[in-house]
């Protein structure tokens, strides 16, 4: 696959926790995100963008107009993805930092973290499957 989906890693080296770093749990992460388009960046720029839809069902988007559908559960106090085009689930663990989201991908301990850097209202603009010769 070109690039892993859904909040998933970018390379490189993993920064420590900052002392105020708080972790999220499932429960709070739940009622944080739902209803929301939340926007992350990897810390050189951005990312990409996730809207949190009912009963748990996700739709990510590298902001490039294409979207892939998921859903997340938890596994202890990790919040794991899992995409249609993808197998098997992204684990990651989220904390407040600055009272945003910063979420660590646990499949990689080496992998840089992601920032909230916008809550929307509004969905992610997709634009449907690629069609043509």
């Amino acid at each position: 696959m070109r690039r892993a989906l859904g909040l998933f890693v970018f390379f490189g080296l993993a920064s420590p926790l900052a002392a105020e770093d708080l972790p999220v749990s499932p429960e709070a992460f739940e009622a944080y995100v739902a209803g929301k388009t939340l926007s992350y960046s990897s810390g050189i720029g951005p990312y990409g963008a996730e809207e949190y839809l009912e009963n748990r069902r996700v739709r990510w988007s590298y902001l490039d107009g294409e979207c892939q559908e998921g859903s997340w559960y938890s596994n202890g106090d990790q919040i794991c993805f899992v995409y249609e085009a993808i197998d098997g689930p992204q684990c990651w663990q989220f904390y407040f930092r600055s009272g945003r989201l910063m979420a660590r991908f646990e499949n990689n301990p080496m992998a840089t973290e992601l920032y909230e850097t916008r809550q929307m209202d509004e969905p992610l603009m997709c634009l449907g499957p690629k069609v043509g010769v």
